[in-house]
């Protein structure tokens, strides 16, 4: 994938990259601190579920000029669907495109792999959550219309500690 306008670059992750993500996990979750929500963000992903990911072409990094990772994404398939399970920037890399180019990455992806949506699960109250992915064209669900599959991820989320009545699931339609 080519370099941003900024300096950086978004590429596939490679399993030697794995180990910087819990740091760009940690910086990240700091900036839901004002919504009593750092510790449960702070959580790192099991190396082993993101190694694997690296080798299934799930996992994209953003890397700056120096080649040190700044940020990722991580998708997967839910109910037939391409799903944005995690995506952060450490924030000394933020408001310069790169969720946006990650985002980006994890949506070639999914039509490559002919989904016809993107879903995720996101924060209702939070800036750079579900505000931003509906710019970015989003589109809320409902709670009581949302497949099966998208709802037990919702229920599996809730049974881990966040907040259901903060959260919401969003779809892109890709078609």
């Amino acid at each position: 994938m080519p370099a941003m306008r900024s300096g950086y670059t978004i590429r596939p992750a490679r399993t030697h990259d794995v180990p910087a993500l819990a740091e760009v996990e940690r910086a990240a979750a700091r900036l839901f601190a004002p919504y009593g929500l750092a510790d449960l963000f702070s959580a790192t992903s099991p190396p082993e579920k993101l190694d694997a990911a690296a080798r299934d072409g799930r996992l994209w990094v953003a890397v700056d000029a120096a080649g040190a990772v700044v940020g990722f994404a991580l998708a997967s398939e839910v109910g037939g669907n391409a799903h944005l399970d995690e995506i952060d920037v450490d924030p000394a890399h933020g408001r310069r495109g790169i969720g946006r180019a990650l985002v980006d990455a994890v949506v070639a992806w999914a039509r490559r792999h002919r989904h016809r949506a993107l879903t995720l699960n996101t924060m209702v109250d939070v800036p750079w959550n579900a505000p931003y992915y509906r710019r970015l064209g989003f589109v809320a669900l409902a709670d009581d219309a949302l497949p099966e599959a998208l709802a037990e991820l919702r229920r599996l989320e809730v049974e881990h500690g966040l907040p259901g009545d903060r959260r919401v699931s969003m779809r892109l339609d890709l078609a």
